[in-house]
Order: structure tokens, then sequence, then C-alpha cells
């Protein structure tokens, strides 16, 4: 399923919504580790938490009508892609959370499926095919080599 335009601004509209409090104007920085970003099929939710607390809910007309099979897959799409626009237009910048710190969607189990972002003093990374793909083989090879020898 393809997220309309629409849909990914009100995804964005909802991460900065959860994320306001830790604006640059606040007294001190924050220490947070992560922000979980969990996407509900069933209920069409989303529901963003940093480390301790709920920070947001919003519900995501489109996530209900995702009849896709994978549909954690789709989602990870958009809101990898959503994020990134936020990083194109410096939000991120603007935080006052102690780096680095990270973006990870969670499943209705509050498992990790997959880190989407990572905040770092450096630079931001964006985790995804083409930084990670290819690196188990290139891993196993490794070691198969090692252990030849």
């Amino acid at each position: 399923m393809e997220f309309s335009p629409k849909t990914r601004n009100q995804l964005q509209n909802l991460i900065r919504k959860a994320l306001e409090r830790y604006v640059l104007d606040m007294d001190s920085a924050s220490i947070i580790t992560d922000i979980h970003l969990q996407p509900l099929q069933e209920t069409g939710e989303l529901v963003i938490y940093n480390d301790d607390e709920e920070l947001t809910r919003g519900n995501i007309r489109a996530f209900t009508e995702c009849k896709n099979e994978d549909f954690y897959a789709e989602a990870e799409s958009v809101l990898r892609n959503v994020l990134q626009n936020l990083r194109s237009e410096t939000f991120f910048k603007k935080l006052i959370i102690s780096k680095p710190y990270s973006f990870v969607m969670i499943d209705e189990d509050k498992e990790t499926i997959s880190e989407l972002l990572i905040v770092d003093d450096e630079e931001t990374l964006l985790l995804g095919d083409p930084l990670l793909k290819g690196l188990d083989k290139e891993l196993d090879d490794f070691l198969n080599q090692l252990l030849k020898i």
C-alpha cells in the first residue's frame, strides 16, 4: 500500500507533537535512549513512547486500510521516510535530548522490530538496507576465513 502525502504529513505532525516537550527552550537536557513508535494495524493508532511513558497517540486511518500481510514493512518504510523529512528540516537539532538516542519501531508486544534512526552528536544515521545489506554474509565469510587459518 502506498501512503498518501496527507498520511505522511499526519505522521510527521504526530511525531512533532510527541517531541514538543523536548524543544530547546527547556532548562536541561532529557536523558532518553529511545523513542518508540508503535504502529497498530487493528486500531489504526500510532503510539509514541519515550523510555518511561507514553508521549502521544494518534489515529492513522491508512494503518487500518493497509491489507498487506507485511504491515510492519510498510509502516517501517513510511516512518523511516517521515523521520528522514524531519531530519532534513533540522527538527532534531532543536531537541534537548542527550545524544545518542534512537527511534525504534516496536510491535504490539513492545518488542523491537527495527531501529529507524539513530541521532548522535556527529551525524544522524538512518539504518536501512543500504547500510546493513549484505552485512550478515560479510561477517559469515570473515568468520569462515578465520576458522580456516
